[in-house]
């Protein structure tokens, strides 16, 4: 059985390997930089800023997880949006988006928005079936990043 609950200090570890993991299977991994502070302070960077992390367990064992990442006053960003290679497929990214813009709704933000890389297609059609659109892309190094947003009802 599939469950969500809240990030808590004792998931660390199983954040960076999952952050790490699931998009170096993607091909996507930049290594380690500036750009991933956040997943090495989830604390600070999400849940002590009007934000959320979200972990996913199948039948307790640690599968999937996503941040709601507060970036203004009526705008948050969707983050770390991972599910574990071997569990892909089954809806749990689904899932985790469904909550994280439930909780967004009830932060107050209007607007979410996101990246993803032009290789992370499965990423780039659950964004886009649930009202994600893209709005710019640009290159990062060699990976080509898309930029989504979306209006909350």
């Amino acid at each position: 059985m599939f469950t969500l609950r809240r990030y808590i200090p004792a998931d660390q570890a199983a954040v960076e390997y999952l952050h790490v993991h699931a998009i170096q299977r993607m091909g996507a991994y930049l290594g380690r930089g500036s750009w991933d502070d956040d997943v090495y302070a989830i604390e600070q960077a999400y849940l002590a800023n009007q934000g959320e992390f979200l972990i996913g367990e199948w039948d307790g064992t640690f599968v999937a997880m996503g941040g709601l990442l507060r970036t203004g006053p009526e705008r948050a960003e969707i983050k770390r949006m991972r599910v574990h290679p071997d569990y892909q497929g089954r809806g749990f990214g689904q899932t985790i988006l469904n909550e994280l813009e439930a909780r967004a709704r009830a932060f107050g933000y209007t607007t979410l928005h996101l990246d993803t890389s032009i290789l992370q297609v499965p990423a780039q059609k659950l964004y886009e079936k649930n009202g994600y659109r893209e709005v710019g892309r640009k290159m990062i190094g060699d990976l080509e990043v898309l930029y989504y947003e979306k209006h909350l009802a």
